[in-house]
C-alpha cells in the first residue's frame, strides 16, 4: 500500500513539473494570438533538425517563443520579428530561405542533379543501343561475303549427302 501511495505521489509530482513547461501567454486579441501561432509554426528551432519553434521542447525554442511574445507585445511586425531571428540565427530558422547567392545550391541543386541524372541515363542508353547494333552487324563487307560463301557451301554439302 505504501508503494502504491509513493508511486501516486511521484506521478503527481512529475505531472506538475510537466505542466509547468507549457507556455501560457496572455494576448490582447485573437489576432495577436494567431500572429504568435503563425510565427512559431513557420520558424524552425535552431537546435532541432526539422521541428518548428511551436512544437519543440528545447530550451532555446522556449526562449524564442518568449522573445516572439515580447516582440509582439512591443508592437513589432512579423517581418521585423523574422528579420531579428534571421540576423541572430541565420537563414536556417526559415523553412523557405530566400533565393540568394548563398542559397542557390539549396534551391536549384536538386533540380540540377535530377536533370544531370536524366542526361547521364540518356547517354548510357544511347551508347548501349549503338554497341548492340554494332555487335549484331559488326562484320565488314568482306566478312559478310565470306560468311555467305561458307553458308552456301555448307548447304550444298548437305544436299549432296
Amino acid at each position: 500500500m505504501r508503494r502504491l501511495l509513493g508511486a501516486a505521489a511521484l506521478g503527481l509530482a512529475l505531472l506538475g513539473t510537466a505542466q509547468a513547461a507549457i507556455d501560457t501567454y496572455e494576448f490582447g486579441s485573437e489576432a495577436e494570438r494567431q500572429r504568435y501561432r503563425q510565427l512559431t509554426e513557420e520558424l524552425r528551432c535552431p537546435k532541432c533538425q526539422n521541428q518548428n519553434i511551436a512544437d519543440s521542447n528545447a530550451p532555446i525554442a522556449m526562449d524564442l517563443r518568449a522573445e516572439i511574445y515580447r516582440m509582439l507585445e512591443e508592437g513589432q511586425s512579423n517581418e521585423q520579428i523574422v528579420e531579428f531571428l534571421v540576423d541572430r540565427y541565420g537563414d536556417f530558422v526559415l523553412y523557405k530561405p530566400p533565393v540568394s547567392g548563398r542559397t542557390l545550391l539549396l534551391w536549384y541543386g536538386p533540380a540540377a542533379l535530377l536533370i544531370g541524372g536524366f542526361v547521364l541515363l540518356g547517354v548510357i542508353v544511347l551508347r548501349r543501343r549503338s554497341k548492340g547494333s554494332k555487335a549484331r552487324d559488326g562484320l565488314s563487307a568482306d566478312e559478310r561475303q565470306r560468311l555467305a560463301d561458307l553458308l552456301n557451301q555448307a548447304s550444298m554439302d548437305k544436299k549432296e549427302q
